[in-house]
């Protein structure tokens, strides 16, 4: 019989995240059971935390905590200077039955939880009809896109030695793309950052997912704009978040109700610049606020940009990013909104400490966004293209927007209240009458060929739901938004009667 080490022992150890089960309670289960079946003896030297932590993939606070409870129940005695062996005293406290960790049942109750609860929460984004009406959100206007422009590049790309387009690209991204995102950010958004902390990814959503699985334990509590975007929650939620709805007010995310409701919080998600949906932009001091709660905390936070470059009463806002001294915020942004959704391109921006162990994910798992694709993109960015469609969509928009508003002061008067939108691709209405069900006003706005979406469809916490009407703007030309005005006041009067 040949003896493996407890090294290669500990090292097989499999950690499953989709349990409810903790990591570190799977680990310390896991080497209890090796100890009891006499696989790791007596005086056995174990690896060092450090080491465990890194060949599992873990955090070495999991690890030391795994060490720390063996050490509690005497299995296992630290020898200063020397490491961490399996004590003599392990024989007689074996337990009588090693536990194994498998769970079957629960995983598939709560992939059918997940499904059940994403699937109606999406039914409006999977449903896009390529003939849009108002007043669908978060498009852009697929004319207004400069695709002779990009046709010319594709061709161009294609010419290119074979060698040098056909083969694999960088799994981080391609390096050419990163470096103009890089530029942009740093001249446009205040951002500055080192090429390597810049990953390419198949769209935010990618982004929040390879986030949530590499920086959060099952349970740990996730602070969650309440309302907020029903995507990211429901990546996290996958991952093994328990998320915890924030309120939301003029001034974003509330820092002193999440310090209240989860003072342990792990990561939180924000979206500061627009907040989603309600449109608030997050203050200079509830950021200050926000930051200084990380950094106490040795939490994370995820920044979501998502329309952050559409700002119409000046240049767009500073990132949360850039005022980030103490290493803490994760930048994700995408080009469905400034581009157009096929391109299924995003990125996301690390902390330099965490540049290693996602370079270590993305060389593992990903080729995920065609090299083609990146290099056209940046070509269209180094090219000047990039900030030239920008500011024409600015013009766009915010001319749109202003359509909007002086048709809903004519025909909405009374039935809905809407604020002026300084930014981003959507406007929001609320109720003149609170008696009014937005689930129930946007079916029959459906019915009347319009789509709108519920605010209360956004909300996270069922205690404290908010009512009223997400109202895009983006995609539809001034005579469909005057149109689309007309009809939802004949709607909104159905309903008040």
């Amino acid at each position: 019989m040949v003896k493996r080490s407890s090294g290669e022992l500990l090292f097989s150890i499999a950690v499953d995240r989709s349990l409810d089960k903790s990591i570190t309670t799977q680990i310390y289960h896991a080497i209890r059971q090796l100890i009891a079946a006499s696989h790791l003896p007596a005086g056995k030297r174990l690896p060092s935390s450090r080491t465990l932590a890194r060949e599992l993939g873990i955090s070495r606070t999991t690890a030391m905590t795994v060490f720390e409870r063996l050490t509690a129940e005497g299995l296992i005695v630290s020898r200063t200077g020397s490491g961490s062996y399996v004590s003599e005293l392990a024989e007689t406290r074996k337990p009588e039955q090693a536990l194994v960790v498998h769970s079957p049942g629960p995983v598939s109750a709560k992939l059918a939880d997940i499904i059940a609860d994403a699937s109606p929460r999406f039914f409006q984004r999977l449903s896009h009809p390529h003939h849009v009406r108002a007043f669908v959100t978060g498009l852009p206007d697929y004319a207004a896109f400069p695709m002779a422009v990009w046709a010319r590049l594709t061709a161009k790309h294609w010419r290119e030695p074979r060698e040098e387009v056909m083969g694999y690209s960088d799994a981080n991204g391609h390096p050419r793309l990163r470096l103009a995102i890089a530029e942009h950010l740093r001249a446009n958004r205040g951002l500055s950052c080192d090429v390597d902390q810049i990953f390419i990814v198949n769209g935010a959503q990618q982004a929040f997912d390879l986030v949530g699985r590499v920086l959060l334990n099952p349970g740990d509590s996730v602070w969650f704009e309440n309302p907020g975007a029903i995507g990211a929650r429901n990546s996290l939620v996958a991952c093994g978040a328990s998320i915890v709805p924030v309120p939301v007010d003029q001034e974003g995310l509330s820092v002193e109700a999440g310090l209240e409701l989860a003072p342990d919080f792990r990561l939180a998600f924000v979206t500061p610049s627009h907040q989603h949906p309600t449109g608030a932009e997050m203050s200079l001091a509830r950021r200050a606020q926000l930051l200084a709660a990380a950094n106490q905390n040795n939490a994370w936070i995820i920044e979501d940009d998502y329309d952050g470059e559409f700002r119409y009463d000046g240049r767009p806002l500073p990132t949360l990013k850039s005022g980030d001294t103490g290493e803490r915020v994760i930048y994700v942004g995408t080009f469905s909104k400034t581009m157009f959704p096929a391109l299924r391109l995003g990125f996301y921006i690390v902390p330099r400490p965490l540049v290693p162990i996602f370079q270590r994910i993305s060389g593992a798992f990903l080729q995920g966004v065609p090299s083609s694709i990146q290099a056209v993109l940046a070509a269209f960015i180094d090219e000047g293209h990039f900030a030239t469609h920008l500011r024409r969509m600015r013009e766009i928009y915010a001319g749109r927007h202003a359509v909007f508003h002086e048709a809903a002061e004519r025909y909405l008067a009374g039935l809905l209240h809407t604020n002026r939108s300084v930014a981003g691709f959507h406007a929001v209405g609320r109720f003149a009458a609170p008696f009014m069900n937005d689930e129930t006003v946007a079916a029959d706005a459906d019915a009347a060929g319009l789509q709108v979406s519920p605010v209360s469809r956004f909300c996270l916490d069922q205690a404290q739901v908010h009512r009223g009407l997400v109202l895009g703007v983006s995609a539809i030309d001034e005579r469909t938004i005057r149109k689309g005005v007309e009809t939802l006041a004949s709607v909104l009067e159905k309903q008040r009667a």
